[in-house]
């Protein structure tokens, strides 16, 4: 009986654990956020054992209080989650109460804000590695409202890593590709080139991430990947944007601005595709999105939200064969699904799109995905466009598992620049 319960709770466990990272569960949570404290701008990542704390926001639109919890799982390095038990990783309480919140004011749209800074000394992690953070409602960990990848680095690798023009003629205009270098400190013992994993970040999206398993040249404690066919990404163009840090005055890309009673609707002016537009470079945020207010003084509780309409005009006014047109960013979590598909509209001859979204600056983009599953994830080619020299933002991230290990560990970590970290043909 006692290996039954044992077995039952492990595997319960196991399955608590394998939830969808960067998902929202419930229809009333909307605008979140987790980035490094006092950084809005940044991916949480944080260094083992250090000061390093990251805030998370996100509001209820049922705008009552609800008694929130959150816990994190640590996973491998391809997010499935590890044998090991929240002892072997939390040091401290497992399930903390997020126990500051506000309910909004000024703003015409009513919900409560929630926010939480952590790790904090009654709940932190022990070890390197991905961690998917759960929030969910009264303690009871199966009924989840949200989830948000962060990571925990225990540096101890030198990392070194180039954007270049690919050689490849299929891919010389229209991708990038990242060499990496990788030295492992004397602390780690390599036995076979499989110790240790690349794993390649385009704009801070794992849904395009690049796993690289099989270095190209292996000595020692040094690895070196630079196959084109796995380190190449389709570059695509600076990513559009909407200005909604006021819904008093028309930014830019507005083309209408609708206040009845207390909704206000925002119409961006129609978007077409840019194929055969010249590369123009301007300052984007590589996909995500800020919550702002130039209204008001504070933009997490007196931030008022919007029904914003986007529209997307294909070649001819005709849909794409065979192909479905989705909202690609932070805004959509980088996830083309039911929630991030456009409808194509025979009277207008445009793909249309509907998001409840709270004040602040959006980065976004259209991509195409096949109705019949072909192994493609997304594609920029029809809708933007590829251009080998954008500007876009790249995570390396090196994993490492020990002989005999149940998980494994982060132990490098480094961000670079697909301009400033540029070198190859043309350069």
């Amino acid at each position: 009986m006692k290996y039954f319960i044992f077995c039952f709770l492990c595997f319960s466990f196991y399955v608590s654990g394998a939830q969808i990272p960067d998902h929202i569960f419930k229809p009333n949570i909307h605008s979140v956020t987790l980035t490094k404290s006092g950084d809005m701008y940044s991916y949480p990542v944080m260094n083992l054992n250090s000061g390093d704390v990251f805030e998370l926001h996100f509001d209820d639109l049922d705008a009552d209080v609800k008694t929130y919890y959150y816990t994190f799982v640590l996973c491998n390095a391809d997010w499935t989650p590890t044998t090991l038990t929240p002892f072997d990783y939390i040091r401290g309480f497992q399930n903390v109460r997020i126990s500051n919140y506000r309910t909004s004011s000024i703003a015409f749209a009513r919900y409560t804000h929630y926010q939480a800074f952590f790790p904090d000394r009654n709940c932190m992690p022990t070890r390197s590695g991905n961690y998917i953070l759960k929030v969910f409602i009264e303690g009871d960990t199966s009924n989840l409202v949200l989830t948000k990848r962060f990571l925990v680095v225990d540096n101890r690798a030198a990392i070194v890593a180039q954007v270049q023009q690919p050689f490849n003629s299929k891919w010389f205009y229209t991708y990038q590709k990242v060499n990496v270098r990788v030295t492992l400190n004397s602390t780690i013992n390599v036995f076979n080139q499989q110790d240790a994993r690349v794993v390649i970040l385009q704009n801070y999206a794992w849904t395009n991430a690049a796993y690289l398993t099989r270095p190209n040249i292996f000595r020692g404690n040094y690895f070196e990947y630079n196959d084109e066919a796995t380190n190449s990404f389709p570059a695509g163009k600076e990513w559009r944007w909407i200005d909604l840090r006021s819904l008093r005055l028309m930014s830019d890309r507005m083309q209408q601005l609708d206040k009845k009673g207390n909704i206000t609707d925002v119409y961006i002016k129609p978007d077409g595709d840019r194929l055969n537009q010249p590369y123009l470079y301007y300052h984007d945020l590589n996909g995500i999105f800020t919550i702002e207010n130039m209204d008001n003084v504070n933009p997490y509780w007196q931030g008022d939200y919007a029904r914003v309409h986007f529209s997307y005009f294909p070649p001819g006014n005709r849909p794409y064969e065979g192909k479905s047109v989705y909202l690609y960013g932070a805004l959509t979590n980088y996830t083309p699904n039911d929630s991030s598909k456009m409808i194509f509209n025979p009277n207008r001859g445009a793909y249309e799109k509907t998001l409840f979204l709270k004040q602040g600056y959006y980065n976004y983009s259209y991509v195409t995905v096949p109705d019949k599953p072909t192994g493609e994830v997304f594609s920029f080619e029809n809708t933007e466009g590829n251009y080998w020299g954008t500007e876009n933002a790249y995570m390396v991230l090196v994993y490492y598992r020990a002989f005999g290990s149940r998980a494994d560990e982060l132990i490098g970590y480094t961000t670079l620049n697909s301009i400033f970290q540029r070198t190859g043909a043309g350069y």
